[in-house]
């Protein structure tokens, strides 16, 4: 597994390098096809200072993305949070593949007696090209969280999401 630690507004130090990089090696005990993790370690300037340590994780494994960020006070307690969030989104995930590949039918049981969710609804609608300034206009005037777009400056369907501290986020798709 190949382990990528950033510091964003922060130098990351031998210590906290080691101790993330301990804790990421033993999430290969519970899915080894993990390929690649990156950590990207932040200080947030907010005015609350008990969130303003975070920690980000990102898993690759064999067609499957995982992701989790935590903040805290402390960058070693949300280091320790987030990689709590990522082995319970690991269970789920190892939980999902076992009941889609050897499900009872197979005379495997299932681990949870629950219906899996699945798709109830499918929308369509035309996109027209627009810059990302008048993506954000259309999201307010919806009273969206996120917005579906033709970005006309990439050429590329994107998607703007309003983040929790009230700014922006923007994804712009990459086959792989």
């Amino acid at each position: 597994m190949n382990i990528i630690i950033t510091g964003k507004n922060m130098e990351v130090g031998d210590v906290l390098r080691k101790y993330v990089e301990k804790k990421v090696k033993k999430l290969d005990r519970y899915l080894p096809s993990i390929s690649e993790a990156r950590v990207e370690l932040t200080v947030e300037g907010t005015k609350d200072a008990k969130h303003s340590q975070v920690a980000q994780i990102t898993l690759r494994s064999k067609g499957a993305i995982l992701r989790s960020e935590e903040r805290s006070s402390d960058i070693f307690a949300s280091v320790d949070a987030a990689l709590d969030k990522i082995h319970r989104q690991i269970i789920r995930y190892k939980e999902k593949r076992y009941r889609r590949g050897r499900g009872p039918e197979k005379g495997l049981p299932l681990l949870e007696e629950e219906e899996t969710p699945h798709i109830v609804r499918t929308k369509h609608f035309p996109v027209r090209p627009m810059d990302e300034e008048e993506a954000i206009e259309q999201m307010e005037l919806l009273g969206h969280d996120f917005f579906v777009f033709f970005n006309a400056t990439t050429g590329e369907v994107n998607v703007l999401y309003r983040r929790r501290d009230g700014n922006y986020g923007l994804i712009e798709p990459e086959p792989t």
